[in-house]
């Protein structure tokens, strides 16, 4: 709009210069004519001496009608006369009303899960028996696997009955230490066998626990990466399938993920970061919606989790996470979501459908309708943009803004409500895109539309 409003601007500059040349080619024609216009020289005109004259300056001629023609037009157009305002023209209007507007900052981001463990062994074993299925949902202390427990079995059974024995052994000098059968050296040396069985008995223990593998967290199992027999060890990579060329290796046993409630990751731009962090000194937390997919059918309401304590200066925008009920397991980490989040309100605000502004060179304007039904012209400015509506100065509340029919407007022009704007199907559809606060789910904007 720019160059059209740089264009406009030129033109209307050009008026003084475009009536200076005119005068003066009229007043060329006129001394080229006065010879003819004397009185008695006017009854010698004929035709042949008009049809001569016509055609030795026919295209100045034409260049004068058509230069006077379009002067015209352009003074009616950037001038027009109140007696030259037409007709009453058939418009569409909404009442404006003050009312609280959310500040709706948008994004994107990524589903990412609130909790993802993977799975892999304390010890280097085998694989004796796998209790789950691929994708089984798995319950927090839930026995995932079994590895090959004989010798660790045996190993604490060996130990435990040691410790009962040094137990049972310090229990009897206790006994002989009252009687004064031995000394209190004895005793305190059988003291100390007990307790060191017994530590080696739950080390053994500890180390038999750890052939039985459970799930830490209640979510989705993954895809099992290991079969009855499968050689596991006590590092990062768990080795899965051997052949005479090759080993196959993969990062873990199995992954567990928990997918309600589930977490939305997203970036703020810095210039809304001040925004965000009123808001949340308030000590109500941010409320976002989230829509993943093309469709946009479905919308998931949340909360704002945390706000990241740095800045990324790659980008100059923030971290955020939020969390959202994932009820139906329809999310899963890793999808595309967008994210419309209710940053503040815009309160005693006033509304209006974007396209009820009128631009032109001198700026932005709205058309109002007084109580006769004129047409009264008023310079706004915009203060936020969203879906359609815009949040204005420069009206007061009540007034009747013009949104179908401004481009037949001028200022006192007559008008008269359409009637399908009076019915009752069409009346909140006409008025409808002044309520933004009522929007369910963003559309395509911007991550942030104010001006």
């Amino acid at each position: 709009m720019s160059k059209i409003e740089s264009a406009l601007d030129k033109a209307v500059a050009s008026l003084p210069k475009l009536k200076n040349w005119v005068m003066t080619r009229l007043c060329a024609l006129w001394k080229k004519a006065s010879p003819y216009l004397h009185l008695d020289q006017l009854k010698k005109l004929d035709y042949a001496t008009v049809k001569a004259f016509a055609l030795k300056y026919k295209w100045r001629i034409l260049i004068v009608l058509v230069v006077l023609y379009a002067g015209s037009k352009a003074y009616d157009y950037f001038f027009p006369a109140a007696e030259k305002k037409g007709g009453v023209v058939t418009i569409t209007s909404v009442v404006v009303d003050k009312k609280e507007i959310p500040l709706v900052i948008e994004a994107t981001g990524t589903i990412v899960s609130n909790s993802i463990v993977d799975i892999r062994p304390m010890v280097t074993n085998t694989v004796a028996k796998i209790h789950i299925k691929d994708g089984e949902e798995v319950k927090e202390g839930q026995l995932l696997f079994t590895l090959d427990n004989r010798n660790d079995k045996a190993n604490y059974e060996r130990l435990k009955a040691l410790a009962d024995d040094a137990q049972n052994q310090y229990l009897r000098a206790k006994e002989l230490v009252a009687k004064n059968f031995i000394s209190k050296a004895g005793l305190e040396t059988s003291l100390a066998n007990a307790k060191s069985a017994q530590a080696a008995a739950r080390s053994a223990e500890v180390q038999l626990s750890f052939d039985s593998i459970r799930s830490p967290i209640t979510g989705r199992a993954g895809i099992v990466n290991v079969f009855p027999g499968s050689l596991v060890q006590a590092s990062n990579v768990v080795s899965t399938a051997t052949s005479s060329t090759a080993t196959t290796s993969v990062g873990s046993m199995v992954t567990i993920t928990q997918l309600n409630p589930i977490n939305v990751q997203f970036v703020i731009p810095e210039k809304d970061i001040p925004i965000l962090l009123e808001n949340q000194l308030d000590g109500e937390p941010l409320t976002v919606q989230v829509t993943v997919g093309d469709s946009g059918k479905k919308t998931y309401q949340g909360k704002v989790l945390v706000i990241d304590n740095q800045v990324d200066p790659s980008i100059a925008a923030v971290r955020v996470k939020a969390q959202i009920p994932n009820d139906a397991m329809t999310l899963l980490p890793g999808q595309f979501a967008r994210v419309s989040l209710v940053a503040s309100n815009l309160k005693d605000a006033l509304s209006v459908p974007s396209q009820a502004i009128v631009i032109n060179p001198r700026g932005r304007l709205v058309y109002t309708v007084d109580k006769d039904g004129k047409a009264i012209s008023k310079p706004v400015k915009v203060v936020y943009e969203y879906q359609g509506n815009s949040v204005i100065t420069g009206i007061e509340p009540g007034d009747r803004v013009v949104v179908e029919g401004k481009q037949n407007l001028r200022p006192g022009s007559k008008t008269k409500e359409a009637k399908e704007a009076k019915s009752a199907n069409s009346a909140p559809a006409a008025a409808a895109p002044a309520k933004p606060a009522e929007t369910s789910a963003p559309a395509t904007p911007s991550a942030s539309d104010k001006k």
